[in-house]
C-alpha cells in the first residue's frame, strides 16, 4: 500500500459535486415516484406466516 494519493483538482471537485447533486436528484425522484406507486396500487398484506409468499390457490 502506497502512503500516497491524488490531490484532487478544484475541477474535479466541482465535477464531482455536480455528479452528487445529480444522483440526489434522480434518486429522490425514483423515490418519490416508488412511494406513489406503493400508495396507489399496494397495500399491507396480513402475515401469512410462509416469509410473504401467497398461499396456494385452494381450487386446485
Amino acid at each position: 500500500m502506497s502512503e500516497y494519493r491524488l490531490k484532487p483538482l478544484k475541477q474535479a471537485e466541482a465535477v464531482i459535486g455536480a455528479y452528487q447533486k445529480i444522483e440526489e436528484t434522480a434518486v429522490g425522484g425514483y423515490k418519490k415516484i416508488e412511494r406513489k406507486f406503493v400508495d396507489t396500487f399496494l397495500e399491507k398484506a396480513e402475515d401469512s406466516g410462509r416469509n410473504g409468499e401467497v398461499p396456494p390457490n385452494s381450487e386446485d
